[in-house]
């Protein structure tokens, strides 16, 4: 095993929550590796056999070249066309981000320990994670790397890390199992993919366990997101967990953090400064939490579909039926790799708001601006903030790469989906939520907006 003991523990601690008892049980530097090694050694080694499923055919995740924002800026680089400059306090993160397209307003501050560089994460030191439709970049003080992930149209997510202790040569290390641990496990159904989560740190960050954690999307009541990380921003009376440090053993039922909602100002928290921005905002943290979980659903019916194609090959090879031959139970597949993907693009089971929400960055005017138009001036892109996330309910990422690099069939089902659900024809429970008003709306401004729809779109018939 090439990931040792220790530090399986602590890059997975998050991912696969260790079975406890009651009380208040915290993460015991010293003694965690004597009192769990049996538990870890079993997650250590489902995850690398997950990683190992990912590395043969048709995936060949460790193998298979690279090809993303982070690989083009590395080929852009190499050939003179592309240059990050190295700055004494930040290194190569404002030249990175610039290079990238990332906003600073993107910028989300998380005090939990719970990354690769751990040491240097705390309440008075947090990581800063910054993003944009294509990439996320982590930052941590005096940290050794910049971590990096992109978002790669044929292998999901991909991870790199820069090194900040080099500044004459940028060079960004592809990384696989450290990373693949928690970035593969359960939590993303052996996929390479994000993970967010919120949970109870104490006062040196570090997670209580007995008290649990929560994966986070746009359905996750605002009631249980953010523990663990610096949030500035308004919600009126919706309460969260973001700002909260546990300084005894309050049970989560019965903690008021009140005082921790409606933060605009970080100042007395911990030294500003030393960020490239004052602000954890609140909105550039939902859309994180809603692209994602998108975005692990686009990986999903990406590599779920083609193992079915890659299998009913096989298979048809072995029976010596016709090459292109579907069968019942690659369809079934491809169904089920289709469905979930449909209903998250289009906000099912999204968490309502029942106030507005306000961010401090200046990201929710910047991140609309990114986005196409409609002869009408809309986008999916625009916010609503007072009752949803969105003012039209469908994802963003229908224009990433990612998507549009689904395989034919996966592809051609979710469009069908969509249209049948957007046109009226699925009125079904987990659309009920689009009004006919919303439905109309979103159809219009992707028939405005997003090349090569099928036909039966503009036609109206199926």
């Amino acid at each position: 095993m090439r990931v040792s003991l220790k530090r399986c523990y602590e890059r997975s601690i998050m991912t696969n929550p260790l079975p406890c008892r009651p009380g208040w049980l915290l993460y015991d530097r010293n003694s965690v590796v004597r009192n769990l090694t049996t538990v870890l050694l079993i997650g250590c080694l489902a995850s690398s056999l997950r990683a190992a499923d990912l590395d043969g055919e048709p995936i060949n995740y460790a193998k298979a070249p690279a090809h993303n924002a982070v690989a083009r800026l590395q080929e852009r680089i190499e050939a003179g066309k592309g240059k990050l400059t190295y700055e004494k306090t930040f290194g190569y993160l404002p030249s990175l981000l610039r290079e990238l397209n990332v906003p600073v307003s993107s910028q989300m501050l998380v005090f939990s320990k719970t990354s690769l560089q751990q040491a240097r994460i705390g309440p008075q030191k947090p990581r800063s994670i910054f993003f944009n439709e294509d990439v996320y970049v982590g930052f941590c003080q005096r940290g050794d790397v910049l971590e990096v992930s992109a978002v790669d149209p044929n292998l999901g997510l991909v991870f790199y890390t820069l090194d900040q202790k080099s500044p004459s040569k940028p060079v960004f290390t592809r990384q696989q199992d450290a990373c693949l641990i928690c970035h593969g496990s359960s939590a993303t159904e052996g996929l390479p993919g994000n993970v967010v989560r919120s949970l109870y740190p104490d006062s040196d960050g570090f997670p209580i366990l007995a008290f649990g954690s929560t994966r986070v999307d746009h359905s996750t009541p605002l009631k249980q997101r953010w523990g663990g990380w610096y949030v500035t921003g308004t919600s009126g009376k919706q309460t969260h967990l973001g700002n909260l440090i546990l300084e005894d053993k309050t049970p989560p039922e019965q903690i008021d953090n009140s005082a921790g909602s409606n933060v605009t100002d970080l100042k007395d928290r911990f030294p500003l400064a030393s960020y490239l921005s004052p602000h954890s905002d609140i909105v550039a943290l939902m859309v994180l939490e809603h692209q994602a979980e998108a975005q692990n659903r686009i990986t999903r019916a990406n590599l779920l579909t083609r193992r079915a194609l890659y299998d009913e090959t096989e298979m048809n090879k072995a029976l010596g039926r016709p090459e292109n031959y579907h069968s019942e139970s690659t369809e079934s597949r491809i169904k089920n790799a289709g469905e979930p993907l449909v209903k998250y693009f289009l906000f099912s089971d999204e968490a309502r708001l029942t106030e507005k929400v306000q961010g401090t960055s200046g990201f929710e005017h910047q991140f609309p601006q990114r986005g196409p138009r409609d002869g009408r001036g809309r986008s999916l892109r625009d916010f609503d903030l007072q009752h949803r996330l969105f003012k039209y309910p469908c994802s963003y990422l229908i224009y990433s790469t990612a998507f549009d690099a689904l395989p034919v069939l996966v592809k051609d089902y979710v469009y069908r989906r969509l249209w049948e659900v957007l046109s009226g024809k699925d009125t079904s429970e987990s659309f009920a939520h689009l009004s006919a008003g919303d439905r109309q709306a979103i159809l219009e401004i992707l028939l405005a907006t997003k090349p090569n729809l099928p036909s039966y779109w503009k036609s109206g018939v199926r």
